[in-house]
């Protein structure tokens, strides 16, 4: 049963923050005028396929673990002389007939809407369902902790950390990670007064939560929108650092999980409930606009640096090394999936 549930919910999953995904790049390339032949959720022959009045195939496919918008001309982006040699009617809506801003607004408006669905969903949780939030004030310190050592005392209330304002320990949390690699500015509130130090990094700063300092808590709509702004701020920031992390080997990439890690996170998720589904929806939709804003020539964030060069440089790339770029970011892509596969499957079967 819990298979079944896990399946479930992955697909609905990777089905909302996929279509949101690719709805922005089609969205964004209907209003640019140029033509989209394929929409289609999943991968591998069509289950159900429709074609719409502008001549687009709309398809769900057999194998629902993703999908794609194919652009008229888009696969060709690096090949103008292909482009040129095209007659006049078969210019109409290609992608390189869109001038270079279009295309930038086609290729990030995919990163966007999964901002904004994370944006709408978090605002719309902190707005209608009343939280019960943990109150960042300090019950106990552990002794010979970083904390002890800085002096912090049971009933002491954490205000602030580096940049970042503390209301909840749950933001405690996180700017805690975000401080792994530097000293953490931690501002405090003792007995009426404010009260500053510095924790240095380490694995546990020894704090433990007052239990009975708790407060329900409901957003109204504006202080909604902004906190639903504010979560989405803080879980790419997170990642970013996580990610960091792992390529400077201050993390194990053992903490990397393919699909079948959402699969499980997200069956927990949907036995939860409605809320906890969507959190998790919120989630992956930040963390795939992250990914996909790397600069890496097969994903947004590659194509958008290359736009960026080639309006700063006023020079067209392309050509052999291009190709080879684009070689190696899909190598890239493949070892990276095969590795969280790894970790997923040693995982399952105890092998770390």
């Amino acid at each position: 049963m819990q298979i079944v549930l896990a399946i479930i919910a992955l697909l609905i999953v990777l089905g909302v923050v996929v279509f949101v995904h690719e709805l922005g790049h089609f969205l964004a390339a209907r209003w640019a005028k140029v033509r989209v032949d394929t929409f289609s959720i999943g991968f591998g022959p069509a289950i159900v396929k429709w074609h719409d009045k502008h001549g687009t195939l709309w398809k769900i496919a057999c194998l629902p673990l993703g999908g794609y918008v194919s652009i008229y001309g888009q696969e060709d982006m690096f090949d103008r002389k292909k482009y040129s040699e095209l007659s006049a009617e078969k210019k109409k809506g290609h992608y390189l007939s869109a001038p270079a801003w279009k295309q930038f607004i086609i290729v990030a408006a995919g990163v966007t809407m999964n901002f904004i669905l994370a944006w709408l969903i978090y605002s719309g949780i902190f707005m209608f369902q009343p939280k019960q939030v943990q109150l960042p004030v300090i019950g106990q310190v552990i002794q010979e902790s970083v904390a002890f050592d800085a002096g912090i005392k049971p009933g002491d209330i954490i205000v602030r950390i580096d940049d970042a304002k503390i209301t909840n320990w749950g933001e405690l949390i996180i700017a805690k990670e975000l401080a792994s690699n530097h000293d953490a500015d931690v501002l405090l509130l003792r007995a009426d007064k404010l009260v500053r130090v510095q924790l240095s990094p380490a694995e546990r700063w020894g704090l433990i939560a007052d239990g009975s300092k708790t407060e329900l808590r409901k957003k109204g709509f504006f202080d909604g929108l902004y906190s639903g702004a504010r979560e989405t701020y803080y879980q790419s920031k997170t990642l970013l650092v996580v990610l960091k992390q792992i390529i400077t080997g201050e993390r194990s990439t053992k903490q990397l999980g393919s699909f079948i890690t959402i699969a499980e996170v997200s069956g927990q998720a949907l036995a939860m409930g409605v809320i906890a589904l969507l959190s998790i929806i919120a989630l992956l939709s930040v963390n795939l606009a992250v990914i996909n804003l790397l600069p890496l020539p097969v994903l947004d964030g590659g194509y958008l640096l290359i736009l960026i060069i080639e309006a700063v440089t006023r020079r067209k790339l392309g050509g052999r090394g291009m190709e080879i770029a684009i070689i190696a970011g899909w190598l890239f892509i493949i070892g990276l999936f095969a590795l969280t596969m790894w970790n997923d499957i040693a995982r399952v079967f105890g092998l770390i």
